[in-house]
């Protein structure tokens, strides 16, 4: 049978946290990788007669494949348009992976983690063949080479990825077998799509260090538990660049025949979270945490788990956000796993901020801290302020066109009449179109949504609903209390989460299909009164404090670029601490974004005194600086944040810019390469590079740097397909606009609904919270805009 017609079949299967969305730049050396030649630099030279023998057995095998392989993208070339690789650059034969079976003789309890998580299915789950056959009967099973990288890198790398292939594909069914991950040598740099580079599979070294292929006795392994060791570890394994290897994903040029274009970049997501320790621009701060902590958290074991350390092994199940393939294959205990750490609670925030209405006291909150009254009658408009408060990435990460979270609202009377309700599920399992969720939308080059995960059909994304790690997403909604309505009323504003996206679901069942998990990933409820209502005796324990709730208010109010609102949020922050530099911090980036430039100069004044050096508020004084055109102390403030955080993009890419513009070749250069070492398709670095390089006679690395550019940069026209598709779908097109309202009410309700708040009006530093008016005579509230 053929490898065409076995990845026809229709296997069941589990699929990776990324479906299909992995690839490369064509341009070099950083985005497409030149296949890498083997590394003999840490091995001996001297072979065992057996070690050669299955050298030459690998020879062999290779050229027997080399003569009908489709060498579609370069000759030698065995991955693109994905990134896998192996040492020696050449195919190797399936039957040197050892099969997981061999490995659960000692290691039980990976064994049976591993057979259940997505990594183990990674390639047969129906989710994802249903989205890899339709690239192969599109374009050919050369380009699944781009997919496959991650999902099946045992088929890329045997050369089973070509028309008519002979390889014996039974290795289909473990996908991301234990050798895959154990193999890997080192990693290629951080482009993703299977940016690895393995050894020869083998379970141990030889006195030499040489790799022995294949399986061992296991009283070998016994005699030698070191040498096992180091066949099957390496100390990178830990770290949140092994994770990157797959865990990043572009679409390059020979996918598309168009442009790179990223896919989704989690572990740009983590570095530039908390956690990562790497980045001095983040809201909040945080222990450093790497993906593995999450997702692969130790617990006791079993006495059969060689594996163990001190009675604790990590998991294997790679918990994160999968219900779809458990709940397919009934892996019971892998879905109640995948749903406990889900609902850790500790995540997501769900917060019912405030209320505007048409009579009273306008805008009103933090509710729960004051007083306020509503009535039959009144048009309420509510804030739900949701925060991505312990993920390291965003919500929600990698295929946002197939994984669905949203935002569920609902208000009832207390006998439980429904007054208002967004985001319900209707009776065909697909979500209120009028929803607000955390998803995005990718469209082709006629503005039609590409669905079924057709990735190479991809030229924009109408619109990206993302709440990256540590920041906050401003809800609104607004609703009519019925003049008969009985109170008291129970408000409710939850998170809900899906796995996967109803229509892509009925594309690859049909609709007789039962009904995928819906997860609550967090929720807040409040009773209200109609008339008085008090502040709340005992504060809420699941609740942020006041003046987290205020902060996390103007972060959601400054990327809706609503400045006033987020400036007199920041500042309600510096009254309840005003020992709090970062408050001033926030204010001040708030204005420069606003070009209140001296006004920002003076509220980083304050940042800094309160904390000397503090690397955040020097970033934003240098941005100060350089418009003043005090390009000394810009260049002194950027020098002491990259010394400080020597791995932070942003200050690398100004200082870059800094030097550039004093006309510092080299510096300029310097921090631009830095950067390209932190993430390889910042399109700043190519462009600058391709000058500076041009300037110091490098013309063939400014050559390179001029085609990355061209390749990755933003295409002027994908904007124009955007909006084809946001034209005909006005109820999506409302969720593009940062500021938007929910409601059902009609507009004859909406020309005499609350607009926007009064002013702000100063207060001493040390004041308490009050009903607060945290927005201004801005024009840029009400529901139509």
């Amino acid at each position: 049978m053929t490898a065409l017609n076995r990845r026809s079949l229709s296997f069941a299967g589990v699929s990776l946290l990324c479906l299909c969305a992995l690839g490369a730049s064509p341009a070099k050396p950083q985005g497409q990788q030149s296949q890498p030649q083997q590394n003999q630099a840490q091995q001996s030279t001297e072979q065992t007669p057996e070690q050669a023998k299955q050298a030459e057995q690998r020879r062999a095998y290779a050229d027997e494949v080399r003569k009908s392989y489709n060498f579609r993208f370069g000759a030698g070339v065995i991955s693109i348009p994905g990134n896998a690789a192996i040492e020696g650059n050449d195919f190797v034969e399936a039957g040197s992976f050892p099969k997981a079976t061999y490995c659960a003789v000692c290691h039980a309890q990976a064994y049976n983690n591993w057979r259940q998580a997505l990594h183990s299915n990674s390639f047969r789950t129906p989710f994802y063949r249903a989205s890899v056959n339709i690239l192969l009967r599109s374009k050919g099973i050369e380009f699944t080479r781009h997919c496959d990288s991650c999902h099946n890198p045992v088929g890329v790398l045997t050369g089973g990825l070509t028309q008519e292939s002979m390889v014996d594909r039974g290795f289909d069914r473990d996908g991301l077998t234990c050798l895959t991950c154990h193999s890997v040598q080192k990693l290629q740099p951080t482009v993703g799509n299977g940016g690895f580079v393995l050894g020869v599979p083998a379970v141990m070294v030889d006195e030499n260090g040489n790799r022995i292929p294949g399986e061992v006795p296991y009283e070998e392994i016994m005699k030698h538990p070191d040498r096992h060791s180091e066949a099957v570890m390496k100390d990178f394994y830990r770290s949140p660049e092994f994770c990157s290897a797959c865990h990043k994903a572009n679409l390059p040029e020979p996918l598309n025949d168009y442009k790179f274009v990223r896919a989704f970049t989690v572990f740009d997501e983590w570095q530039n979270s908390k956690f990562s320790k790497r980045n001095p621009l983040t809201f909040y701060s945080g222990d450093y945490t790497t993906c593995q902590n999450c997702h692969m958290k130790r617990s006791a074991t079993t006495p059969s788990e060689y594996g163990a350390k001190n009675g604790t092994f990590a998991s294997h199940r790679w918990t994160a956000g999968n219900t779809a393939v458990p709940f397919y294959y009934g892996f019971d205990e892998q879905l109640k796993k995948t749903t406990e750490f889900l609902q850790a609670g500790n995540y997501l925030n769900v917060d019912l901020f405030a209320f505007k209405t048409t009579e009273g006291k306008g805008f009103v909150g933090p509710i729960g801290t004051l007083a306020y009254s509503l009535k039959p009658g009144d048009t309420v408009q509510a804030m739900v302020v949701i925060q991505n408060k312990n993920i390291g990435h965003s919500l929600i990460p990698e295929v946002r066109d197939l994984y669905e979270a949203w935002t569920e609202f609902t208000v009832n009377e207390q006998d439980g009449t429904e007054i208002y309700h967004s985001g319900f599920l209707n009776p065909d399992g697909s979500l209120d179109t009028r929803a607000h969720s955390f998803t995005n939308r990718p469209v082709d080059e006629h503005g039609i949504f590409v669905d079924n995960h057709r990735v190479f059909e991809i030229h924009s994304v109408a619109y990206d609903n993302t709440v990256q790690s540590g920041r906050s997403s401003l809800v609104r909604y607004e609703f009519k209390i019925p003049a008969t309505a009985k109170g008291p009323l129970t408000i409710s504003a939850r998170v809900n989460y899906r796995h996967l996206r109803q229509s892509y679901l009925n594309n690859i069942f049909g609709t007789d299909h039962p009904a995928y998990p819906v997860i609550e990933l967090s929720r807040k409820t409040r009773t209200i009164n109609l008339g008085e209502n008090a502040p709340d005796a005992t504060p809420d324990p699941q609740d942020n404090p006041d003046w987290m709730r205020w902060n996390n208010y103007g972060i959601a109010s400054l990327d809706q670029l609503q400045y006033a609102d987020a400036v007199a949020a920041f500042t309600e922050v510096a009254k309840l601490r005003p020992d709090y530099a970062d408050a001033y911090t926030n204010i001040a980036l708030t204005e420069i974004e606003w070009e209140k430039y001296d006004s920002a100069r003076k509220n980083l004044k304050m940042a800094l005194a309160l904390a000397n050096d503090n690397a955040r508020a020097l970033y934003y004084m240098a941005l100060v600086e350089r418009r003043a055109g005090n390009s000394e102390a810009e260049i002194a403030a950027l020098k002491k944040v990259v010394a400080q955080y020597p791995m932070s993009r942003d200050a690398r890419r100004e200082l870059g810019k800094s030097y550039y513009r004093q006309g510092n070749t080299d510096g300029a250069a310097e921090q631009f390469e830095a950067l390209q070492v932190l993430d390889p398709d910042d399109v700043t670095a190519h462009y600058n590079l391709a000058i500076l390089y041009g300037r110091m006679g490098k013309d063939k690395e400014s050559a390179e740097q001029q085609a990355m550019f061209r390749t990755k940069k933003v295409d002027p026209g994908a904007p124009t397909y955007s909006f084809d598709f946001l034209l005909k779908h006005p109820e999506i097109s409302t969720e593009s606009v940062p500021w938007h309202m929910h409601t059902d009410l009609s507009p004859e309700f909406n020309a005499s609904a609350p607009k926007g708040n009064p002013a702000a009006a100063p207060a001493p530093a040390a004041a308490p919270a009050q009903t607060g008016t945290p927005t201004s005579t801005s024009g840029t509230g009400g529901a139509n805009r």
